[in-house]
């Protein structure tokens, strides 16, 4: 909820207007580095947290923003009202003049309307905040630019205030990233490639009338870095470059991980193609019989996918005891029991919630497994793995089809008494 309370945050002060500093003022207003941008970029990042401590930091100096903007609009304002009935001021700008009146609107000093293209959004939190650093940086500079093109002593004294509320925002945000404690360089989820990530490539190079001497530094030697000659110039393109292909670097133990969810997987495909068999001979309803029977072709070739997996990991195709799977078998077991003496719709709806509580359970594991082996960059192995992952929400939406009609089954009867009476 906003409400507008009728003061400035900082009471502004206009000695001598002066058109053209008002256009010039325009670009904190409506421009790519000003106050509106900031507002929407911080508030609609703020909705987006789902942190709720850094969420009222985005919303608190988000909402700051809209204060700054009012202070800009009004300093702006008041250099440009000159435009509304002297000639000379209004060529200054002749669209503040004319198309606008002499106010303000969301335009920068050159006229260009505002856009929402100016917002840095990507819902990484830690990303949004270097962002925010970022755009107080640049909103930093700009005062500091209008300052010195400034006579006025009223509006240095009100640039001077919002200038100095720059670094403390930029103060605020670097804290709230630094809380994170998150490293510098761990931007999203996926693991850059190693090697590949402590290359420089000395892609500038020359000396004396043929270019610039190749300098060096902390950027490009020592702590790691190995300097590497331009790709384009060397005498074997790809020989010295470290590639995606690259063989990885198992750190984490994710190799091991893998081979350890692949074996769960497989012993709980193995009981299934014991199991379908029998959910098929009591399901009541053709259509879930088939699904059944359909489901266990599929489930006997991930059985032979998962083979495959482990033949191209190079290790031996042996089954690890799935405890998960072994419970939801014998729950299935108990829902079959107790079918036996209900409707055909209700026996064969509580099949159904036993079978997708399987289906539910497969597709965990298998996305589990695909997500390891895409950072192990074992492609042929994810590739396997997402065709099996495919099926198995694939058969969970047609048991969702096939629930819906026995509910209207179900309900047929009841609806006919209703009637009846």
């Amino acid at each position: 909820m906003y409400h507008h309370v009728k003061k400035l945050m900082f009471t502004v002060r206009v000695d001598e207007p002066d058109p053209r500093f008002g256009n010039m003022l325009l670009e904190q207003f409506g421009g790519a580095n000003g106050e509106l941008a900031a507002a929407m970029q911080y508030s609609i990042q703020g909705l987006n947290c789902e942190d709720p401590d850094r969420k009222d930091l985005l919303m608190d100096i988000g909402t700051e923003e809209l204060s700054h903007l009012e202070v800009v609009g009004t300093l702006a304002r008041m250099h440009l009202k000159p435009t509304k009935f002297d000639r000379q001021a209004a060529e200054a700008d002749p669209l503040i003049a004319i198309a606008g009146g002499g106010g303000i609107n969301l335009f920068n000093s050159q006229g260009n309307a505002w856009t929402a293209d100016y917002l840095k959004i990507t819902g990484e939190l830690d990303v949004d905040l270097r962002n925010n650093i970022a755009a107080e940086a640049r909103a930093k500079i700009v005062y500091e630019r209008l300052i010195n093109f400034c006579d006025d002593a009223g509006t240095k004294d009100a640039l001077q205030f919002l200038m100095t509320r720059e670094i403390t925002h930029m103060k605020a945000f670097s804290l709230a990233l630094e809380s994170m404690q998150k490293p510098a360089f761990s931007v999203g989820r996926i693991a850059p490639t190693p090697g590949l990530v402590d290359q420089y490539f000395n892609d500038s190079t020359g000396t004396g009338e043929h270019g610039e001497i190749d300098t060096r530094g902390p950027w490009n030697e020592g702590n790691g870095w190995v300097f590497t000659e331009s790709p384009a110039i060397q005498a074997e393109p790809g020989t010295v470059v470290v590639t995606e292909s690259s063989p990885p670097v198992d750190e984490a133990g994710l190799d091991d991980l893998l081979i350890d969810e692949l074996r769960d997987i497989l012993h709980a495909e193995k009981q299934l193609t014991k199991a379908l068999p029998k959910m098929a001979e009591v399901a009541r309803f053709d259509q879930l019989r088939e699904l059944f029977e359909q489901h266990l072709a599929e489930t006997e070739n991930q059985v032979e996918r998962i083979n495959e997996c482990f033949e191209l990991l190079g290790k031996t195709a042996r089954a690890k005891p799935c405890k998960g799977m072994m419970g939801l078998i014998e729950e299935g077991q108990e829902v079959m029991a107790e079918g036996e003496e209900k409707e055909d719709a209700a026996a064969d709806l509580a099949l159904i919630g036993a079978a997708q509580r399987v289906e539910h359970y497969e597709i965990s594991a298998y996305t589990t497994a695909k997500n390891l082996a895409q950072q192990l960059r074992h492609s042929a192995v994810v590739a396997l793995l997402s065709k099996s992952l495919a099926e198995e929400e694939n058969s969970d939406q047609l048991l969702n089809q096939v629930a819906r009609s026995l509910m209207s089954v179900a309900k047929m009867p009841a609806a006919i008494e209703q009637a009846e009476q």
